[in-house]
């Protein structure tokens, strides 16, 4: 019987435990991807029209005051060139008919999710109904080339000489 030397049991170790975390992470992934797991008995459609819709995909989240109480299940282009997204929302989740629907970002460069901030209505948003409210997405490239121009039109103010005529003694 042939015994390893050390350092084949070291690489045998080694592999092992990389292939367990492999494993591992692999499980973590399918855990979390199958997270909505037999959505279709739980949850409940609403509909959110949005001009532009940047960087948001389907399977998003849908969050209310943070927690997350859906995900973005399909998107399609309406007859106006305006995408409109079905969001399935958890049944237990009640949205007032009056609420917003505001595509956001997690961070500067983070992905981009749902923010669904509840009205004051005590009538609620029905199976398949829809936002009254929504905000698109803020374009980052749109955001930095406005404050740049706010910034050149200050500094254009502050360097234009003053007209006024001075008194002549």
């Amino acid at each position: 019987m042939n015994e390893f030397t050390k350092d084949e049991l070291r690489n045998f170790i080694i592999g092992l435990g990389v292939l367990m975390a492999c494993l591992t992470a692999f499980l973590i992934f399918k855990l979390n991807q199958n997270e909505w797991k037999d959505a279709e008995d739980t949850d409940y459609t609403v509909f959110a029209t949005y001009n532009r819709t940047d960087g948001l995909e389907i399977g998003d989240k849908v969050r209310m005051a943070g927690i997350d109480i859906g995900y973005v299940a399909d998107n399609v282009l309406d007859d106006d060139f305006r995408a409109t997204l079905a969001l399935k929302i958890r049944k237990e989740i009640q949205i007032p008919d009056d609420s917003s629907a505001a595509i956001v970002s997690s961070g500067i460069m983070g992905n981009k999710y749902i923010e669904i901030e509840p009205g004051g209505s005590e009538d609620f948003i029905a199976d398949d109904g829809e936002f009254s409210y929504t905000q698109d997405a803020i374009i980052l490239e749109e955001l930095v080339d406005r404050i740049i121009s706010m910034g050149k039109a200050k500094l254009d103010a502050k360097s234009v000489p003053s007209t006024t005529p001075q008194e002549e003694n």
